[in-house]
């Protein structure tokens, strides 16, 4: 199933959501305006945000617009609005979907499904089907990852970070480059959340400091074409 991250104001509409998405077995992440969601969209990698447009602090658009310039994560924007005007205005700013409230759970989940499935189908359209580095094998199509014959579990953008070093495995990729690729242009600076996920996939790899992933200091990381 997948992580969503939910961004809206009314209490008991995250609660009924953090309880319906549970139970159909996804992980939920909750904020309760715009700013406290871009940093949730940027701290915790969600597979699809479900935005409201009526947020406290920022208009959901801004908001929508902002996520869109770093990450191409799926969103689904939530309006009370059902005005063909503001449905556009999502849609050209950035937005995957789009559900007026009220709604039912299962029509949420349903639109939750396709935005996933479209975004990863256009990633396969883009990517060789695996990569493979020493002992490292990714299937970039299933985003599976084994190592030394055993499955990992990585999540979203732990995968994508690895993927990327693997795809560029032997070279030196600077902080700026892997930010770039994986969050997007606007976090091309934010070193800390690079550095986080690093020390993630090193302790899901049991890979110490000179093995599979390398650090050249102040400069980035390279994936050993040796790895195992």
């Amino acid at each position: 199933m997948a992580k969503v991250l939910v961004i809206d104001d009314d209490p008991s509409l995250l609660l009924a959501l953090r309880l319906g998405l549970k139970a159909g077995g996804h992980e939920v992440v909750v904020a309760a305006d715009g700013e406290h969601g871009m940093s949730q969209a940027a701290l915790t990698a969600p597979d699809v945000v479900v935005l409201d447009l009526g947020l406290p602090d920022l208009d959901g658009l801004a908001v929508c617009r902002r996520i869109r310039q770093w990450s191409e994560v799926p969103i689904i924007i939530l309006s009370a609005s059902g005005s063909e005007d503001r449905k556009v205005a999502a849609l050209d700013g950035g937005a995957d979907d789009y559900v007026t409230k009220p709604f039912g759970m299962a029509e949420l989940e349903a639109r939750i499904r396709a935005a996933i499935r479209h975004c990863r189908s256009e990633a396969r359209e883009d990517s060789p089907p695996s990569v493979s580095v020493g002992a490292l094998d990714l299937d970039l199509v299933h985003h599976e990852v084994h190592w030394h014959g055993g499955a990992i579990d990585l999540t979203a953008k732990e995968f994508d970070v690895l993927s990327y070093l693997a795809r560029h495995a032997g070279r030196t990729c600077t902080h700026q480059m892997i930010l770039s690729a994986v969050w997007g242009a606007g976090y091309g600076k934010e070193a800390q959340y690079l550095h986080a996920y690093v020390h993630r996939l090193r302790q899901k790899l049991a890979d110490g400091p000179a093995a599979l992933i390398q650090t050249t200091p102040g400069v980035g990381y390279c994936l050993s074409e040796a790895a195992g």
